[in-house]
């Protein structure tokens, strides 16, 4: 794994968490419209049939669940990422990781907050990744 792509490990988990939010919503939403149906009678000893809602319903808190435990691992991938930055002696090249790979913020933003240029910016953010490079492999050793 790149630098680059161990740093983009914590936006592609957030994309994906806010991916399920939304089906999540859409369950929610679709829970709130199912209607009852009173002529399905459970036969005593027959196989129990879920109508549309309890199925619904289970999905919504099997879903909960499982973005739960995805946020859990979220925070504990931005710290690990945040700590692997704050190895780093440059603080220019921390600024720029953070504010790209946690903060997500676009390479404009980062230039105009950072007061450089964006080839600057790109200039800086390269290095920073080789650093990084090497930290990841001390770390592996």
């Amino acid at each position: 794994m790149t630098a680059k792509e161990y740093l983009g490990q914590a936006y592609r988990l957030d994309q994906r968490i806010n991916s399920k939010l939304r089906y999540l919503e859409s369950l929610k939403s679709l829970a709130m419209q199912v209607t009852a149906n009173f002529t399905q009678v459970k036969v005593s000893g027959g196989r129990n049939i879920r109508g549309s809602f309890e199925n619904t319903v289970a999905k919504i808190i099997d879903l909960e669940k499982e973005i739960n435990q995805e946020i859990d691992h979220f925070i504990e991938l931005k710290q690990e990422i945040l700590n692997v930055i704050c190895k780093l002696e440059d603080i220019n090249y921390q600024l720029v990781l953070e504010q790209r790979y946690l903060d997500n913020k676009s390479w404009e933003d980062i230039s105009l907050g950072l007061g450089y240029s964006r080839s600057g910016v790109f200039r800086i953010h390269s290095e920073a990744l080789k650093e990084v490079t090497k930290v990841l492999k001390c770390g592996l050793k």
